[in-house]
């Protein structure tokens, strides 16, 4: 008697612990799981611009790494050629630059969507080669014509960084691509220019002011998302 009612404790317990593991896996099946990778691309309006532009080439890579939740780690780094033609001064500026930072996704996904409206902040810092090809000699009046000089003195070696917020959108087109816009709002941090002109454009950062440390910029990038694992919101 003690045997079978041994047995029959056993195989309830059993039943139990199996329903449990069942309901379990009922539960995890039913929870859905957002997808963690790796996200990169190209900045298409670089390679637009440098079509359209004969003043400017360039080219910019993007990408970011969903570190939890809503937060993303994310970079981009390029390189540009921006001729600067003013009134009385022409330069050549050619450099590299990279940007580090992170992005924060404010917008609430429905179940299996992965766009963002985001807001995201950067670090920038150039390295970068100024080129004076010709200036204008003031003068009080033009009787004798514009006193034009061909210079083609190179600086190499400058730098410059600066701070930037980001605010864009992101949208998945197809799955795990993406197309993302966004506008730069930027704060020049520091610099060091040419002994003898300023820095009238910074790669990354852009055209330069003498009233003002500020700039502004704006992205149209596509990039791929390679997925690495899946992951339940916290």
């Amino acid at each position: 008697m003690y045997r079978y009612i041994s047995s029959l404790i056993l195989i309830l317990l059993f039943g139990i612990s199996a329903n449990a593991q069942q309901a379990q896996e009922i539960q995890d099946s039913l929870q859905y799981k957002e997808k963690y990778g790796i996200r990169v691309g190209i900045d298409l309006s670089k390679p637009l611009r440098t079509l359209l532009d004969d003043t400017y080439s360039g080219i910019e890579l993007v990408g970011d790494y969903r570190v939890y939740n809503n937060f993303y780690a994310a970079a981009e780094v390029g390189t540009s050629k921006i001729t600067f033609e003013g009134d009385n001064i022409e330069t050549f500026t050619n450099g590299s630059y990279i940007k580090v930072g992170g992005d924060y996704n404010a917008y609430e996904n429905w179940l299996d969507m992965q766009n963002a409206i985001f807001v995201g902040v950067r670090y920038g810092f150039s390295t970068f080669s100024q080129t004076l090809d010709e200036y204008r000699i003031y003068t009080s009046s033009d009787y004798f014509g514009a006193d034009i000089r061909e210079d083609n003195t190179e600086a190499t070696g400058l730098t410059a960084n600066w701070a930037e917020v980001m605010v864009g959108i992101k949208v998945e087109v197809l799955n795990n691509l993406f197309l993302t816009a966004n506008v730069q709002l930027k704060r020049r941090i520091g610099q060091n220019n040419p002994s003898n002109f300023d820095n009238l454009a910074i790669p990354g950062f852009g055209r330069t002011y003498d009233s003002s440390e500020f700039g502004a910029g704006f992205g149209y990038s596509v990039s791929y998302l390679i997925p690495f694992y899946k992951k339940a919101r916290d």
